[in-house]
């Protein structure tokens, strides 16, 4: 056999060794010949189970039953709907089979998980915005909402009445800067305070113990919260329209399959069904 001088063994051995790496280059979402092992789609269906961020004490939304120990909304149906799709089923099969596993989250939370994939979607009244397409995949809005200001009945009148006021928020939701901006654009020229919390119920328990003057998030979420001794301040005020979204993984073959089910549900008449079944405002 001729002998390999030594500068082909190194062009030779260096192009099968590129060829070998870029096997294992394509993340979810790319293109490759090795298959579907970079399809999350395939994962899942591999697996037998959605697994869905979603809210647990939203109610309409998201809501943990403790009687059940089963969550129900139209955020939860709306999760159905994907499995559906994914699993090739019916909506009520999917239901029937349980093919969804769910696990609550926060706003701090859920966008680690699903960058790390213990996740494989949020529908988590997740508001879209610029931001945050940058890091996750969103569909178009499902569902656009506005943010209100809880207050205790006849503690305040007008939104001027919050110049140094303590409102509670939420981790990491857009609530604070909504607020801002619409005190701006109404010529209200006062400065509250906001105070971060983990967690809708700890702003809630806030309010009721005289810890904060208002709890502000999306009406949807107020709701929940809204009781005989509470009311919106000036709720004739809209602000901070709120577009709810699907998230995913950035650039993964699910983000194609959510987008296709908010399309279909959105416009034959799915949503406004919902939207009626769980009286959301």
């Amino acid at each position: 056999m001729a002998s390999m001088s030594r500068r082909s063994f190194l062009q030779l051995f260096g192009a099968s060794a590129a060829a070998v790496a870029g096997l294992g280059l394509v993340g979810c979402g790319g293109s490759s010949n090795s298959g579907s092992s970079d399809s999350k789609v395939e994962t899942i269906k591999s697996r037998g189970k959605l697994k869905c961020g979603v809210k647990k004490d939203v109610v309409g939304y998201g809501l943990l039953n403790t009687s059940t120990n089963t969550y129900e909304g139209m955020e939860i149906d709306l999760c159905y709907q994907v499995a559906a799709k994914v699993f090739g089923c019916s909506y009520d099969e999917a239901k029937s089979k349980d093919l969804c596993e769910f696990t609550d989250v926060t706003p701090k939370t859920r966008g680690p998980l699903i960058d790390n994939d213990q996740l494989d979607l949020i529908c988590a009244t997740y508001t879209i915005t610029d931001d945050r397409k940058k890091s996750w995949d969103f569909t178009d809005p499902y569902r656009t909402d506005h943010v209100g200001i809880l207050i205790k009945k006849g503690s305040m009148s007008s939104m001027a009445d919050l110049d140094g006021k303590h409102i509670g928020v939420s981790q990491g939701s857009t609530t604070k800067d909504a607020i801002t901006k619409m005190l701006a654009d109404n010529g209200f020229s006062v400065t509250p305070q906001f105070d971060e919390y983990p967690d809708y119920p700890s702003i809630n328990s806030a309010l009721d113990a005289g810890q904060i003057d208002a709890f502000a998030m999306d009406r949807s979420t107020l709701k929940t919260y809204t009781t005989d001794d509470k009311e919106l301040l000036q709720p004739e005020i809209e602000f901070g329209a709120q577009d709810y979204g699907i998230a995913t993984k950035k650039g993964c073959d699910l983000s194609e399959v959510t987008e296709a089910v908010v399309k279909d549900v959105t416009s034959n008449g799915w949503i406004d069904e919902e939207i009626k079944t769980w009286g959301l405002l």
